[in-house]
């Protein structure tokens, strides 16, 4: 595709979403409008794993992070399909019984890679399982940060998927008893400089852009976040990676690199690490970035992202409900989920979806 920007001339609307022996929907079709689509039933119908089916149209394994196989129905006949319409243009992913975690992209029908989705369409969520975001690994909030910079620089797939296969390698041939050839070595730990100093400054440049629009936004009722990225290391990355063989061959992993950054998050107000606030404050925080990262997003890429937000109403008192929906409100297609209807009052035009056996 010579011009992503192409892509987003059209609204980033799903008006059509079928789903085929994905996890407990054997065949599922859904015809969405734009703005909030609301899924609502009992616990354990289904409605996350639409979502999820929706996250797949995004590099990566979606919102839950699941091995391709996974997603499989259990009574099916192996594999799974999730296709879409989006403006004129037919998305479809999905994977085959007889190679259940080798997933398969088509565009128009014409096969793609994974990456490329990443072109047409922009897809955040945020997840109960996000609540520890601040309180987990390092890991998680890297993953997190980088779901954020894919969204503004679909580029940043390849320069990820490039820097961790330089990794392994060289994590490989430092490990072998005889000794890694010095040539290959350095080869290698260029390939890691080169794709780590883009990882890095693709990182540094969102978050810098993110912190620019948090601070534009009003006070309202919740919690605004500071946020920094911590970069361990300085210098040129390929020469501190020779320097570290050593080391990092008797660690078994470089110890050194993008792949050690993290984000720092701050209750602004506060002036308290996310990780010492309350539970109800975190997840303030958290909803406070994706919310004004969805808003970057649209005013960057022409079109706003796909937000898909898991049992969200379900955790606001009514007031930060209604503030919810009015910020969202006109914003794109909103996909949420809920155990009952009622949790949706006051949100406006809306597809509502009951899910259930």
């Amino acid at each position: 595709m010579s011009d992503p920007a192409l892509c987003f001339t059209d609204p980033a609307v799903l008006s059509r979403l079928t789903l085929t022996d994905f996890r407990n929907h054997g065949g599922l079709e859904l015809r969405p409008g734009p703005g909030f689509v609301c899924l609502f039933g009992e616990n354990g119908a289904g409605k996350t794993n639409i979502l999820e089916a929706v996250s797949m149209f995004a590099p990566g394994r979606g919102l839950r992070g699941s091995a391709l196989g996974e997603m499989a129905r259990s009574d099916g006949r192996g594999g799974w399909a999730v296709s879409a319409a989006l403006g004129a243009t037919a998305l479809g992913t999905g994977t085959l019984a007889t190679a259940p975690e080798r997933r398969q992209v088509r565009i128009n029908g014409a096969p793609s890679s994974v990456n490329s989705l990443a072109e047409w369409l922009s897809v955040l969520w945020l997840t109960p399982a996000m609540d520890r975001l601040f309180t987990g690994p390092a890991g998680d909030r890297r993953r997190f940060l980088d779901r954020l910079v894919l969204a503004l620089e679909p580029g940043h797939a390849h320069h990820a998927a490039r820097y961790e296969a330089a990794m392994r390698a060289r994590n490989k041939l430092l490990s072998e008893p005889e000794g890694a050839d010095p040539e290959w070595l350095s080869a290698l730990e260029a390939g890691m400089a080169e794709h780590g100093t883009a990882l890095g400054a693709a990182r540094a440049r969102t978050v810098g852009s993110l912190s620019e629009a948090l601070d534009a936004v009003p006070d309202d009722l919740f919690a605004r976040p500071a946020i920094a990225l911590y970069q361990p290391g300085e210098g040129d990355l390929a020469a501190r990676l020779r320097a570290n063989r050593g080391r990092d061959a008797a660690a078994g992993r470089a110890t050194e690199g993008p792949h050690r950054q993290d984000l720092a998050v701050t209750h602004a107000a506060k002036g308290q690490p996310a990780a010492r606030c309350s539970t109800g404050e975190q997840k303030a925080l958290l909803l406070g970035i994706v919310l004004a990262h969805a808003e970057l997003v649209a005013t960057r890429r022409g079109a706003p992202p796909l937000l898909l937000l898991d049992e969200v109403a379900a955790h606001l008192d009514p007031a930060r409900r209604a503030a919810l929906f009015a910020r969202l409100e006109g914003r794109g297609q909103v996909w949420m989920t809920a155990t009952e209807a009622a949790l949706f009052e006051g949100i406006g035009p809306a597809t509502m979806v009951p899910v259930g056996p």
